[in-house]
Formats: structure tokens, C-alpha cells, sequence
């Protein structure tokens, strides 16, 4: 039996079916928006790092933890506490581990797109990578006791901050 592919069951997912679900509180989807986890220091900078580059506002982010992070992870089938992977839903489709980090580097461009080069990995060996960092991520980068607070310059982007 083959294990379970995130990355598949994302592609997998029809357009915007996420505005046909009541569970999933409304947003502008006119832009991507990247569902991250907030209290993990490894992805809250690589947002920060992303909106820095983002200069033209392609981006929209919220915190896994929040009501609209929560919902989109259920609806997806994904872990809403484990939080396996960061979501990005673009153009309405839905992306996750290392497709997620090839399509934010496309739209940044740069240096960004160095992360394309793992394409010519077996999809195993792709989800194996991003899994064994996003298994150890607390460890190695540690935790934040809350979400952390988007700064000023990328504030207005985040869509959703989790629930008080």
C-alpha cells in the first residue's frame, strides 16, 4: 500500500472548492494566500522573508491556527494541529510541501527559483526532505509561545490572525 501523498491529494482537489464548503469563512482569494504554522520560527521568518521580497503584493498569508488556517487544513484533509505542511492556494488550487515552495519561488523569481532544482527528485524523496525539516522544525528552529505578530510592513497582508 502506498503512503499517503499530501502534495497529490492537493493536486488532486478541484479549484476552489474551499467556496462551496460553509466551514471555510470567506477571503479575498483574488490573491495567493500562504497558510503557515504562527508559533514555528522557521516559517514565520520565511513569510517575513517572502513579503520582504513580494514587493507587488502577490501574497496574502494567515496563521494555520487561525479560524480560516483551521478550516482550510480541515477542509483539505490535512492536520489542523500538526500542521504537515504550509498551504498555498494560488489561482484557486491548492499546494503543499515542496510544489508549494516551487510555486512561491516562481512567482518571486530570483534566487528564489533555486528551489525548482528539486523537481528532478522522485516525488518519495521530495516529501521525505521537506517531512524530515518539518518533523524537526521546533527542534532546530524553535517555537513561539503564540503566533508571532506580523510586523508593519507585511501586517495588511495577513488576512486572518488567530483566534483570542
Amino acid at each position: 500500500m502506498r503512503a499517503r501523498s499530501v502534495s497529490a491529494d492537493l493536486a488532486a482537489a478541484e479549484a476552489y472548492s474551499y467556496r462551496g464548503d460553509a466551514r471555510v469563512p470567506g477571503f479575498d482569494d483574488t490573491r495567493a494566500l500562504i497558510v503557515y504554522d504562527g508559533v514555528c520560527v522557521l516559517c514565520s521568518t520565511t513569510m517575513r522573508r517572502i513579503a520582504e521580497r513580494d514587493r507587488e503584493g502577490h501574497f496574502l498569508f494567515a496563521s494555520a491556527q487561525s479560524p480560516l488556517g483551521q478550516a482550510l487544513f480541515e477542509h483539505y484533509g490535512l492536520d489542523p494541529v500538526a500542521f504537515e505542511t504550509v498551504l498555498l492556494l494560488r489561482a484557486g488550487r491548492a499546494y503543499g510541501k515542496l510544489d508549494m515552495a516551487r510555486e512561491i519561488a516562481e512567482v518571486l523569481g530570483g534566487p528564489w527559483r533555486m528551489v525548482k532544482a528539486f523537481r528532478v527528485l522522485p516525488r518519495w524523496l521530495q516529501d521525505f526532505a521537506y517531512d524530515l525539516v518539518a518533523k524537526n522544525r521546533y527542534r532546530l528552529f524553535g517555537r513561539a509561545e503564540a503566533c508571532m505578530v506580523p510586523d508593519a510592513s507585511w501586517r495588511a497582508r495577513v488576512i486572518d490572525h488567530p483566534a483570542k
